[in-house]
């Protein structure tokens, strides 16, 4: 493998002209800067990864641990994943994956990747109150940013990028309420999930300013399943006054509120307005086609990368993105 020095040579400039020509192009004239690229690539040099980093506090390998969901595959996440790997690759960096346990088990390993040089910084996602990867990261200095906010916490530990789960529940209700819906209940989450909480706080705040009532709308499911999306579907229809329209705090739970209209008979679209959050692909392909929100993962990616390596001065360390609605025939006009 070549050297610098030996790109030097071949360019005919100086180390430190090569070391800008990587690190600080635009310090360079448009003809330098052409001649030292192309020595680097007839000699096919390749930059000491490790020795430039501890020279710099430049991020170019970063540390994504990739999230546990026990039974069940999470197609958004996924989607997250992809484009989080071709933002980084964008930018000229890497994604390393990983896995490790929960909490402060997990530590170890994040410690072990980065004491060996192995990643510059990391991203965080599933992040909780109290989650002890922000304070960890923050003693030691190491460059991290978050998809998703810390709940519960009067300030943020660190830099986060996040869509508004309540502007996009609150997208939802308008737009059925603009089909005609005038009893739209909500399927969502155990009241220890900020992020559910979130999205019913835009429901209700969206329905209140409507005149729409809430009371009685709110049905909670342990889990994200169809099964319990199901289940909360058929409790509101078996009540005194069913909704005529469904927000589900997911997918999941909004598909199995279709299936649990079809068995009862109704039509969703027709009978009941039904939407979900994350617009994953199974949104597409049920039918009707479930309206859902979709979060710009391509964008939250491309920030995330942005704040973690400083390439960009015009990004804040906080982002908050809407979502996008994709209306299809679950909230078609009755």
């Amino acid at each position: 493998m070549a050297t610098l020095k030996q790109v030097a040579a071949h360019a005919e400039v100086s180390v430190q002209t090569v070391s800008n020509a990587l690190n600080a192009p635009h310090r360079l004239r448009p003809d330098t800067l052409e001649r030292v690229n192309r020595s680097i690539e007839l000699l096919n040099y390749r930059p000491n990864r490790n020795a430039r980093s501890l020279r710099t506090s430049a991020v170019e390998l970063i540390g994504y641990c990739v999230p546990s969901w026990p039974n069940q595959t999470h197609l958004v996440m996924d989607q997250f994943l992809h484009a989080l790997c071709a933002a980084a690759e964008t930018s000229g960096r890497h994604i390393l994956l990983f896995t490790a346990p929960a909490a402060v088990d997990g530590m170890p390993t994040y410690d072990d990747l980065h004491a060996r040089r192995l990643v510059d910084g990391f991203v965080l996602s599933q992040t909780e109150t109290h989650d002890p990867r922000h304070g960890w990261l923050k003693d030691r200095q190491i460059p991290f940013v978050s998809f998703g906010r810390v709940w519960k916490e009067t300030t943020q530990p660190g830099p986060w990028v996040d869509v508004d789960g309540a502007a996009g529940s609150a997208m939802a209700v308008q737009h059925l309420h603009e089909t005609g819906r005038r009893r739209i209940a909500f399927l969502g989450w155990p009241q220890s999930s900020g992020l559910g909480e979130d999205r019913l706080a835009g429901w209700r705040d969206r329905c209140t300013e409507l005149g729409l009532p809430t009371g009685g709308l709110v049905v909670r499911c342990a889990e994200d399943t169809i099964d319990e999306g199901a289940r909360a579907t058929a409790q509101l229809i078996d009540s005194g006054q069913p909704p005529d329209g469904i927000v589900a705090l997911s997918d999941i739970l909004a598909l199995g509120a279709l299936r649990q209209l079809g068995d009862r008979g109704l039509t969703a679209g027709a009978d009941v307005g039904v939407t979900g959050f994350d617009d994953s692909p199974r949104a597409s392909v049920v039918s009707p086609g479930l309206t859902s929100l979709r979060q710009p993962m391509e964008q939250i990616a491309t920030e995330l990368i942005a704040i973690l390596t400083g390439t960009r001065n015009d990004v804040p360390s906080e982002r908050l993105l809407l979502p996008e609605l994709v209306i299809r025939g679950s909230s078609a006009p009755g």
